[in-house]
């Protein structure tokens, strides 16, 4: 009896683990759902909705939230966003991403003696994105003023009790913050204590960022009364904190701590209204930031993975993870040598790397083990062109920092972890008129430099340029360029409606999870809740977009419940693994349920993130 229920078992095991119990509920919505990184934050959104706003107007007010309540980010960081509107049946892309300041050059960074831009200070800043994209989504494609939509944000301004998580963050880099004298009148009210930095719960002031919200809302509120109309009135802020007092104060602060910001670097950046890139999987069409971005890999690897059968070989089948593992490799291998910001010359070869027949004879290269040397491929006979860096191309390979070799990983705590998933959040909102919005905003994060008296931190994304050509002869640092990002919110349709919307946290993590998350809902029939908790495998055959930069071939993260005989196989196909109790990512998501006119909302057991439906 024993050995036949055995087999019985057994032979409903897919079914038992695709009904797997989550350790949150999914989020049921008729009329919206908002979604982000803080519960404050979330309820933010909530706010905003049930006083009649839109889904955009919601996004921005958990966009304010989160930068407020420096949720890996602040209000000196960037905002990526993509925007379905119901109106034009469209997918927008929203790139308000700071670009490098006057000065920034390679030469520059390298007179320093520096191999990359820093990771922390003020040489590591580009100018703010975040403002100019709230302002321009809310005045583009939002209904509300911009004194309602921040609202929230400058409650929390004037005081909110801080979570454990950043008041520790706070805490543990505290010696840096103490370096920067703006930074520290405001993370570290207990100067010269034993513990310096707020506790869990304390309420938390930020009166120089309130007043420079006030500013914002009171230029609005003149324009208003001038005679302007609501969007005139929003882009009356956005030249007052990019072109006004606020930049000037911006600019004399960030130059007084030693960064190179000019009043012109602020004036002249503007947020672009672009065109995402998209491939189509299985048809369903997924729509990505550009190559600026790091979401074009989540792309190729889609491709790549078109010449797989994936369901017949069982969700987290070994050979499912080391074929997922190796697209990867391919489709990242490309992001670090190719992709850069479009605006400046070279230009990415785009069309080539996003190919269905270069993907093909990139499948091809797939073998049963796992290639430590894998590299990127040459796209341009794809585009009909020629390679003019075919030169770098053999030479990367050299160029390339490898971490501690033949070794896994040494937990949770490796310091190169802690560069390589540096995080962000994100934001997710829909409502019952159709506007869909994905946002990962970043930048800012503790310890950060703030500007002046102004409250607003500063972004650290200079760091993600390189100096070396022969890592990316695209994306070196120049005056009013932007870095090549890891950022990327996500947007699906369906017959030409939306299907997801995802998006996560976590660096050079966040295209890899939400591949995984996306084929779980695919390929395995799992729920919006069940797919962001489910457990993934994360690579670190990539180039680290952080720090110095280093890759570590053949080393996966697996969830610690992967079962002995998925272990044994992986090592022969040489991987280094190390194991972790969740392996998701804080992964938050919408998916629209067509049949019954409701929305899914998913928000993942990972993190600090949080959801709210009606």
């Amino acid at each position: 009896m024993l050995k036949k229920f055995t087999f019985i078992a057994l032979l409903f095991l897919p079914l038992l683990t695709f009904a797997q119990q989550t350790q949150k509920p999914v989020l049921h919505g008729k009329n919206w759902v908002a979604i982000t990184g803080k519960p404050l934050a979330a309820t933010a959104g909530s706010q905003i909705f049930q006083q009649g706003g839109n889904a955009v107007d919601a996004a921005c007010g958990m966009l304010a939230a989160t930068a407020t309540m420096w949720d890996v980010l602040s209000w000196g960081g960037e905002t990526q966003a993509l925007i379905y509107n119901p109106n034009t049946k469209k997918v927008i892309a929203i790139n308000a991403m700071g670009y490098a300041p006057t000065g920034a050059t390679v030469d520059f960074y390298k007179s320093q003696n520096m191999d990359y831009p820093p990771a922390f200070g003020p040489l590591a800043a580009t100018t703010p994105g975040t403002p100019g994209g709230l302002m321009t989504m809310l005045a583009e494609y939002g209904t509300m003023s911009l004194a309602q939509v921040l609202a929230p944000a400058m409650q929390l301004a004037k005081g909110y009790p801080i979570e454990e998580m950043t008041a520790n963050n706070i805490e543990k880099g505290k010696d840096q913050i103490k370096g920067w004298p703006y930074s520290k009148k405001v993370f570290l009210p207990h100067l010269g204590q034993e513990r310096e930095a707020p506790e869990a719960g304390e309420i938390f002031v930020q009166e120089d960022l309130y007043q420079t919200l006030s500013k914002l809302v009171e230029t609005e509120k003149a324009s208003l009364n001038a005679g302007k109309n609501r969007k005139e009135a929003i882009y009356a802020a956005y030249e007052r904190f990019y072109k006004g007092d606020i930049a000037k104060e911006i600019v004399r602060g960030t130059r007084e701590q030693g960064g190179l910001f000019t009043e012109a670097d602020l004036a002249n950046w503007k947020v672009k209204i672009e065109e995402p890139l998209s491939v189509n999987y299985k048809g369903i069409d997924v729509y990505k930031l550009q190559e600026w971005t790091q979401g074009p890999a989540l792309l190729q690897s889609l491709n790549i993975l078109e010449n797989f059968d994936l369901k017949s070989m069982g969700y987290n089948s070994a050979n499912y993870i080391h074929t997922i593992y190796q697209a990867m490799n391919l489709a990242f291998a490309d992001r670090d040598f190719y992709y850069s910001d479009p605006a400046f010359d070279p230009v990415s070869p785009i069309k080539g790397l996003l190919s269905k027949e270069y993907a093909k004879d990139r499948a091809k290269l797939i073998k049963d083990k796992n290639d430590p040397t894998m590299g990127p491929g040459d796209p341009y006979p794809y585009q009909g062109g020629t390679n003019p860096f075919k030169n770098l191309l053999e030479q990367n390979n050299k160029a390339v920092a490898i971490n501690n070799p033949g070794q896994p990983l040494s937990g949770l705590d490796d310091p190169f972890l802690e560069q390589f998933q540096r995080g962000t959040t994100s934001i997710e909102a829909a409502d019952a008129e159709g506007w869909v919005v994905s946002v990962t905003p970043s930048g800012g994060w503790i310890p950060a430099v703030i500007a002046g008296n102004t409250g607003v931190g500063l972004s650290q994304r200079m760091q993600s340029f390189v100096l070396d050509e022969k890592l990316n002869p695209y994306n070196l640092p120049e005056p009013g360029k932007r870095p090549r990002v890891t950022l990327t919110p996500s947007l699906a349709l369906k017959d030409g409606k939306p299907f997801l919307a995802f998006a996560v946290q976590g660096g050079d993590s966040q295209d890899q999870n939400l591949l995984q998350f996306f084929l779980n809902v695919v390929e395995f029939d799992m729920n919006v809740q069940q797919a962001a908790e489910a457990a993934n495998m994360n690579s670190y055959q990539m180039q680290s977009s952080f720090g110095a930069h280093e890759i570590k071939p053949g080393a996966m993260t697996l969830r610690e419940d992967t079962p002995n005989w998925i272990r044994a196989e992986l090592t022969k196909k040489g991987y280094l693994m190390d194991f972790w109790p969740r392996t998701s990512g804080p992964i938050n998501a919408i998916w629209f349920d067509w049949k019954h006119g409701s929305f899914w909302g998913g928000s993942s057991n990972y993190g600090e993130d949080y959801g709210i439906a009606w």
